[in-house]
């Protein structure tokens, strides 16, 4: 069952998130669910590549412009982030500001959290926990085009 932690991300997700130790996230998703035009949920497998956490209230992402991603959260501006592996189950709410600034067919959304949620399972469910997330090989290195051109747009003023 989820809880609400508020509306600013606790320390250690903020520590998570701001790419400060990137190098031992590469490899693990962070999905994103928009919504689309139809009213159905839309699912998008980030990296930790392209979230950035600016502070306890403010995210960045860059993601593909030409996603329907991204053209959802332009259109309707709303974004759930899933973390989920064994240290933790959090779903992020947030809701993205003013139009994304483009970098090199990137679109880079600001993005403020709503609230955090904590998944945590209820006594009926006895020992039952998450033993992994979700995880892609091989893992992108930060040496790539990709990895700098993105890594490039979270950091942008």
């Amino acid at each position: 069952m989820s809880r609400s932690l508020g509306r600013f991300l606790p320390a250690g997700l903020v520590e998570l998130l701001s790419q400060k130790d990137v190098t031992r996230l590469l490899g693990r998703v962070l999905p994103m669910i928009t919504l689309g035009p139809d009213g159905f949920p839309h699912p998008m497998l980030c990296t930790y590549l392209e979230v950035l956490a600016v502070d306890s209230k403010n995210l960045r992402v860059a993601i593909n412009l030409r996603s329907r991603s991204a053209s959802n959260l332009q259109s309707r501006r709303v974004a759930t982030f899933l973390l989920v592996d064994p240290e933790r189950i959090v779903y992020l709410k947030c809701r993205a500001g003013a139009p994304p600034r483009v970098f090199n067919g990137l679109a880079r959304f600001d993005i403020t959290v709503e609230d955090v949620l904590e998944d945590t399972p209820e006594e009926a469910e006895g020992s039952v926990r998450i033993t992994s997330g979700v995880n892609y090989s091989p893992p992108h290195r930060l040496e790539s085009r990709w990895a700098k051109e993105v890594l490039a747009a979270l950091r942008a003023d």
